[in-house]
């Protein structure tokens, strides 16, 4: 009953309701307007409300609210697949290190360390410079390059205190090949604290896309992003503030949920945690 909870069934709720918005911003933009993220009006520019338009619009006349909506799939999109390949990658370096020791981990904690070495911002930024593009696929690369390792050492710190377990023991002892002993009975013990932090990542991967946007090395316009809209808002705040305001609140709004349903995946695996 722990999901049925108000402090975690009001964020899984806006969750699913944010994976919604991605999957089909269309129809639900056109809930309050027309739907259409590129019907624009220059004689409509910085109108902060209208009928049928209750964010009013940008400064190049498009519907904000519209532009705000449609704005949640790049962030999410983004984080849904920075995530997955992050844990994939994480799950394969670690489970082959944590079992097998010697060389082989002692050369993935050096890779590590090389990583840890760079700070996370500075490098995504000097990467995504380099890359001169910056796209989607562009930005999920460079996210997922610095996301992996935290994971990778805590499936390697999982992997090592469960396969010397007496069922582990016992399971070498019956004939069972390394694979087996590691996808059939590592694996499934050893997933879960993985698990956990990945859910937990999903929020600051929204974070940090929007946060390389906003310092213009992310995705550009005519891509539309709470971070583009918010690197474009910062220079029209003081005449109309609802350009930073609405794409902020959605973005804390999104960030915040994910990390409380997080919170609710940790609970639910790790019940000594609560």
């Amino acid at each position: 009953d722990l999901v049925t909870r108000p402090r975690f069934a009001v964020p899984g709720f806006l969750v699913l309701l944010l994976i919604l918005m991605a999957a089909f911003p269309g129809p639900i933009a056109g809930l309050f307007g027309h739907g259409d993220p590129y019907d624009c009006d220059l004689n409509r520019s910085g109108i902060q409300s209208a009928p049928g338009h209750p964010f009013g619009f940008d400064i190049q006349g498009c519907d904000l609210y519209t532009q705000v909506v449609h704005g949640a799939r790049p962030s999410i999109t983004i984080a849904i697949v920075v995530t997955a390949s992050s844990t994939a990658i994480a799950i394969a370096l670690g489970l082959v290190a944590g079992y097998y020791g010697g060389i082989v981990d002692l050369a993935l904690g050096r890779v590590i360390d090389v990583f840890y070495g760079f700070p996370f911002m500075v490098a995504a930024i000097v990467i995504l410079t380099a890359l001169g593009s910056h796209g989607i696929w562009a930005v999920s690369a460079t996210l997922a390059a610095f996301s992996w390792p935290t994971m990778t050492r805590l499936m390697r710190s999982t992997v090592i205190a469960t396969k010397n377990l007496d069922y582990i023991k016992a399971a070498r002892a019956l004939g069972a090949s390394n694979l087996r002993i590691m996808f059939r009975h590592i694996l499934p013990n050893a997933f879960a604290p993985v698990l956990v932090l990945a859910s937990l990542t999903v929020g600051g991967i929204i974070a940090g896309e929007a946060s390389l946007t906003y310092l213009g090395v992310g995705l550009k316009a005519p891509s539309i992003s709470w971070g583009v809209q918010l690197n474009t808002a910062q220079s029209y705040f003081n005449s109309n503030p609802n350009l930073l305001i609405y794409p902020s609140l959605f973005l804390c709004v999104t960030v915040l949920s994910f990390v409380l349903v997080g919170d609710a995946v940790r609970d639910i695996l790790d019940p000594k945690s609560r």
